[in-house]
């Protein structure tokens, strides 16, 4: 029914431009110079795809977490350009404590020997230790603890305890090989670039905080989803999406899925969230194609 466009971000290190690639003006790597951006960035950027695309308007705009924050910036600036925008498992700002969990993994990033202020790629090396840090940390707030005990447990790798520091429960070999898997897979700078867009995120902001004045430009029908076991993103933040667009007389749906998975959930193939997600899709098919 649909053709998907799935770009990577502005700032990425998966193939669009960003602190990997060489900065035509110097011959070098941006690295640490490689500019801030921010969602609203990325959706100007997404637009100019648009239009060398030939689309004037989605059908629809779909993200989770960082990416539902993108469709719901789309659904605000560009309105005329947005059908529908499906929002899952995101937020319309931060809050004080995921800022914080951002910063602990940005200063550990930055506090690693070869981080070399942004530019270790010039010494032919990689924060590796800092990166995995917030790798670690990263990965432990996307599960809730419900998915941790049911995968984990307190299960030991060698059937008993060692009473010494190395790698001795389940959950801590799992945590150390997320980690050194996604030190060779992604880039630093890419990391502390994309964790600052996540914590300026705030549509609000330039409507003296009234996320209902914020959304009242959309035209589009939206539906919000949450996950029940998502601390990161609790339901709570998604209902104050749905209060907002509601206060403002817009068309919105809202499901809270059951989940154990936690953050993950919006990733995970949980079946009633594939068949809500279908059913709304097949409904915006048949209004696209009336």
């Amino acid at each position: 029914h649909f053709f998907v466009v799935c770009p990577n971000n502005l700032g990425g290190c998966k193939g669009s431009t960003g602190p990997n690639t060489i900065n035509p003006e110097t011959g070098k790597l941006y690295g640490p110079d490689f500019p801030i951006v921010t969602v609203a960035d990325w959706v100007k950027s997404q637009a100019i795809l648009a239009d060398s695309l030939g689309i004037h308007k989605w059908a629809a705009v779909v993200g989770g977490s960082l990416g539902g924050m993108q469709a719901l910036d789309w659904a605000i600036t560009l309105p005329e350009r947005v059908g529908h925008a499906l929002v899952i498992a995101a937020a319309p700002k931060l809050s004080a404590q995921n800022i914080a969990f951002n910063e602990v993994a940005r200063t550990a990033i930055k506090s690693d020997p070869e981080f070399h202020e942004g530019r270790y790629q010039e010494f032919d090396t990689v924060p590796r230790q800092g990166l995995g840090l917030a790798r670690m940390l990263g990965h432990i707030t996307y599960l809730s603890d419900e998915a941790m005990g049911e995968k984990f447990g307190r299960e030991l790798r060698s059937g008993k305890i060692q009473y010494g520091y190395d790698v001795e429960f389940q959950i801590e070999s799992y945590l150390r090989y997320q980690s050194s898997s996604f030190v060779e897979r992604f880039d630093a700078n890419t990391y502390l670039l994309m964790t600052k867009a996540l914590d300026y995120f705030d549509p609000a902001k330039e409507f003296d905080d009234d996320l209902t004045q914020a959304v009242k430009a959309i035209q589009a029908k939206s539906l919000i989803i949450s996950f029940t076991s998502d601390w990161r993103f609790s339901p709570l933040r998604s209902l104050e999406i749905v209060d907002a667009l509601l206060s403002a007389g817009k068309s919105v749906s809202y499901a809270e899925i059951e989940a154990t998975q936690g953050h993950d959930a919006f990733l995970m193939p949980i079946p009633r969230y594939m068949e809500i997600f279908a059913s709304y899709m097949q409904q915006v098919a048949k209004e696209v194609n009336s």
